[in-house]
């Protein structure tokens, strides 16, 4: 018993589709949410904080709930598309509600605001953890995943890039001078391309293995179960460690080009180049690295990408050029390995099905991005505390040289010595290429003895699970 590939590359393009629209909002919300909620919607600063600590708080008990509800979803439409189509039309609602300025008093300013951002992030879990959980249901070939994810995340470069790249000429260009006309006119654009992605993402994409899995048991017991895999254990702290790493480096660098480089005028090109570089190299991940090994390939890449980012550091900062190149192919080798971080995932929802019987696609993918949201409100915090250390001021033209230094750090080292910790990491990560294979056959061949003897009114179908015979 063999696995070949099954997906084509409409399937492949119509997943893409689904994180490209994520990235609409994921990339808004990451450049001008703070900014638009303090100087356009006139929320108070420290209001706007506690906003966004007590949402992710909440969240961090939602993601749970919402993959354990996909795990017990069954449909003529599967266990993970039907939540495409029923939330895709309130995720680009939620998304132009939230940047809409109402015309009231402050408290009601508010109230609008906790209840709109709590909305907004509650559709964005409901739609994005059964939308990260589908590729197991896609297909059961390990490398067909790798190509999936490479797909996915190229397209969710290019959702970035249109943010990134048009947001705020649109929002000058449709406001005419008034800011809250304009990011709301602007945003309400990406809901709409949101809702349409998605409806994309539906309907070019089929579920060809949703297997039928018992509901009996609650979501503790599953919690539980999960808690005893120690494959899971070592890619949720993994993730964790990546998601700081990612954010301590991606927050520091409009500092790093402002300050230490001093060339403000240049924020742009260097955040663009180095997303490009980034799509490219989520494009190329499974053309690279899929003929070797996953776990050495991450490690020996991680490897490569931390001495790029160590000569950063130590090149000094008049060889701007120098750095700007470095920079793009930091961006390009960092990013070969982000579509390995997800299908470690699907690897994981395999490995406790073999283990245990239960196939738990949402509630593993929920602690994916509780992980990621965690590393995301790590990473933040880590910037904060280490510039508060150093009395950074802002602003200030010409910096202290330990401020200087600290910043350069904050860009190269400090991150470097997160992702040295992801590679010792995967010294204990055993779910290799040659393992997640027999697993994939092995749960191919009793699927295929359970359809033997099911009755015709329980049988799944499961022609399409890529086996030949």
């Amino acid at each position: 018993m063999t696995l070949t590939s099954v997906l084509s590359t409409k399937d492949k393009i119509g997943y893409g589709l689904g994180d490209m629209a994520s990235a609409l909002v994921w990339q808004t919300a990451t450049l001008f949410l703070a900014y638009f909620y303090t100087d356009v919607f006139g929320l108070p600063a420290a209001i706007m904080g506690t906003m966004f600590l007590v949402v992710r708080v909440i969240d961090a008990f939602a993601d749970p709930c919402i993959g354990a509800l996909v795990d017990r979803t069954q449909t003529r439409h599967g266990r993970f598309r039907p939540w495409l189509l029923w939330f895709a039309i309130p995720f680009g609602v939620s998304c132009i509600i939230t940047f809409y300025v109402p015309d009231a008093g402050p408290t009601a300013k508010i109230i609008y605001a906790c209840v709109t951002y709590a909305i907004l992030s509650f559709i964005y879990s409901a739609i994005n953890v059964p939308y990260c959980a589908m590729p197991g249901s896609l297909t059961m070939d390990p490398q067909e995943r790798h190509s999936l994810q490479s797909w996915r995340f190229c397209l969710s470069f290019i959702g970035g890039l249109i943010v990134t790249v048009i947001a705020l000429p649109l929002v000058a260009q449709l406001g005419n001078g008034n800011d809250q006309k304009g990011y709301f006119y602007a945003m309400s654009m990406m809901g709409v391309l949101g809702i349409l992605l998605f409806f994309g993402c539906f309907f070019m994409t089929r579920e060809r293995y949703t297997p039928h899995n018992d509901s009996s048991g609650s979501i503790f017991s599953d919690l539980k179960l999960l808690a005893k895999n120690s494959q899971w254990r070592i890619v949720f702290l993994f993730n964790i460690l990546l998601l700081t790493a990612v954010v301590t480096r991606g927050s520091a660098t409009m500092y790093y080009v402002k300050y230490v480089l001093q060339r403000p005028e240049m924020v742009f090109a260097f955040i663009v180049s180095g997303m490009i570089a980034a799509l490219l190299g989520a494009l190329f991940s499974a053309r690279l690295l899929g003929k070797f090994d996953r776990v050495r390939a991450y490690q020996w890449t991680i490897i490569t990408f931390v001495v790029f980012a160590a000569l950063i550091f130590i090149i000094p900062p008049t060889q701007v050029w120098l750095i700007f190149g470095l920079n793009i192919v930091f961006s390009f080798i960092q990013n070969l390995t982000t579509p390995l971080q997800w299908t470690m995932f699907s690897d994981v929802v395999d490995y406790e099905e073999h283990r245990s019987g239960r196939r738990l696609d949402g509630l593993v993918f929920s602690t994916a991005l509780f992980a990621i949201k965690f590393g995301l409100a790590l990473g933040g915090a880590v910037v904060g505390w280490v510039l508060g250390a150093v009395d950074y001021i802002p602003n200030q033209a010409q910096q202290t040289a330990s401020v200087l230094t600290t910043i350069n750090a904050l860009f190269t080292l400090i991150p470097c010595l997160l992702f040295i910790s992801m590679v010792l990491l995967l010294t204990r990560y055993k779910l290799n290429s040659q393992l997640t294979n027999t697993i994939a056959r092995e749960l191919i061949r009793k699927r295929d003895a359970s359809n033997s003897v099911a009755t015709p009114q329980t049988t799944p179908d499961f022609s399409n699970t890529g086996v030949t015979r």
